[in-house]
Formats: structure tokens, C-alpha cells, sequence
């Protein structure tokens, strides 16, 4: 059996969305490398003990990171059975991230806050993966 026969037939939306997801990572991470440079901010060091700036570029990363794999789990979750919705939650998601990173960015850590919206998509994911399980129990 072919997996394209398994998945529903927009899931196509949500690797477009992964896609969206790989750009706005690497967008992050090419960030930190300008950073680095610019402030001089030597690898393996994670942070600067001189520049505030510095540090929440790389914060923005670094935090987008440390929710991701679960993001990617819950919106797996969820596209299997609600792809469009998933979609959609996720690029709300993904597109938050670079909110919050500009904010960051500017070196005041509250501006990071302009990304709040994302919760809409993360939690969003989150609740269509619980019906997910309700249904895979038969509870409805």
C-alpha cells in the first residue's frame, strides 16, 4: 500500500507548513550566526557575559527551539485527522515565531511578547490532538 493512499488527501498543506517551518529555523539560526559575528561572540559560548542584544538573538532561537519537537509531534498529530485545520494552526504558529524573534531582537526581552498570538496555533494543535485520542478510544 502506498502512504499517499493512507494520509488524507490535503496533507500536502501540512508538509507545506513543515516547509514554512524549516525556512523560519534557519531564518533564526542565520540570525545567531550574524550575531556572532558582529558582536564577537565566540563558538561554543552561548551567551554573552557583555551583550544584551546578542543574547536575545540567540534567546529567540534557542527558545523556538526548545518548543519545536513538540509542536511537530502535535501538529502530526492533529494533520492526520484535521489537515487544513493543522495548517492553518500551524502557520499562525510558524509565522508567530518570527513575531516574537523581531521583537526579541531589538534587544528589549518584553517586545518578545508581539509573538503571543502563536499560542493560538500551539494550543491549537494541542486540543485537535486530544480529539484525535478521544477518538482513536472510541469516546467519540
Amino acid at each position: 500500500m502506498d502512504i499517499l493512499e493512507l494520509l488524507p488527501s490535503s496533507f500536502g498543506y501540512v508538509i507545506l507548513t513543515y516547509l514554512y517551518s524549516w525556512f523560519m529555523l534557519s531564518y533564526l539560526g542565520f540570525k545567531v550566526g550574524g550575531a556572532r559575528k558582529k558582536y564577537d561572540v565566540k563558538y561554543p559560548t552561548m551567551y554573552s557575559d557583555t551583550n544584551q542584544v546578542f543574547n536575545c538573538i540567540q534567546r529567540a532561537h534557542q527558545n523556538t527551539l526548545e518548543i519545536y519537537p513538540q509542536w511537530l509531534v502535535f501538529q502530526t498529530i492533529a494533520a492526520l485527522v484535521y489537515p487544513i485545520s493543522a495548517s492553518v494552526l500551524g502557520a499562525i504558529w510558524v509565522t508567530s515565531r518570527f513575531s516574537y524573534a523581531w521583537g526579541y531582537y531589538t534587544g528589549d526581552p518584553a517586545k518578545r511578547m508581539n509573538g503571543v498570538y502563536g499560542y493560538i496555533g500551539y494550543l491549537g494543535v494541542i486540543i485537535l490532538s486530544i480529539s484525535v485520542a478521544l477518538q482513536l478510544l472510541g469516546v467519540f
